[in-house]
């Protein structure tokens, strides 16, 4: 029936993933509310009414710890599919994972010296 066989769970799983989000937006857009109103239009966050301008300042500080965990956490995840095929890949795939280990723990190192993961 298929010219590549092996796909149809392939093709199976992209018609899943297509239509799961088809599915929930076309519920949300039957399902939801019809009426504006002035509470509809407001800004909401957290439960709290909204006080002042959105235009004010934030400490440097906040984005530096915010990239900091992104960029810990991106890494993280270059190193989940070395660890799975670990036992396949051999000694220079071991080497070449503590010489990125060693960067990261430098980086971080670096990021620790420069105040970049004090938060008050």
């Amino acid at each position: 029936m298929f010219v590549l066989s092996g796909y149809e769970y392939f093709l199976g799983f992209l018609l899943v993933c297509t239509l799961v989000p088809l599915i929930a937006f076309g519920t949300s857009i039957i399902l939801r509310p019809t009426r504006q109103g002035v509470e509809r239009l407001t800004t909401y966050e957290s439960g709290m009414e909204p006080i002042g301008g959105a235009w004010i300042q934030f400490n440097i500080r906040y984005y530096m710890f915010a990239l900091v965990f992104v960029i810990f956490d991106v890494e993280t995840v270059f190193l989940y599919p070395w660890a799975v095929a670990f036992n396949q890949l051999g000694l220079l795939a071991f080497v070449e994972a503590l010489i990125f280990v060693a960067i990261l723990v430098i980086g971080l190192v670096y990021a620790w010296r420069k105040g970049a993961l004090e938060w008050s």
